[in-house]
């Protein structure tokens, strides 16, 4: 799930915002805090608050759209998280029938 990927070094853009003047604009994200993303845009570094945007990522040739509320913590936690989540998954016995 791309809540708990890596997402610096993505592609990324606004496409709602709380603030109208955000919305649109794209770059690479470079950095990440709990609350922010760093955008690496074509007219510099943009710092980004996650709770007041939704966003489309790029990962894996995929996009996804996701509202930034979901995005919000240390992305450490999310990713570490998102381990943990994988390891309780059983594939389930008529697999091997």
């Amino acid at each position: 799930m791309i809540l708990s990927e890596e997402l610096i070094g993505s592609s990324c853009k606004i496409v709602e915002s709380t603030d109208k003047a955000r919305i649109g604009l794209a770059g690479t994200i470079v950095d990440e805090t709990k609350n922010t993303f760093i955008l690496r845009t074509d007219k510099g570094d943009k710092i980004v608050p996650k709770k007041e945007c939704s966003f489309v990522i790029e990962l894996d040739k995929r996009k996804y759209r996701i509202d930034g509320k979901m995005l919000v913590g240390r992305p450490e936690d999310r990713v570490k998280q998102g381990i943990r989540q994988r390891k309780k998954w059983h594939m389930p016995k008529f697999f091997f029938n």
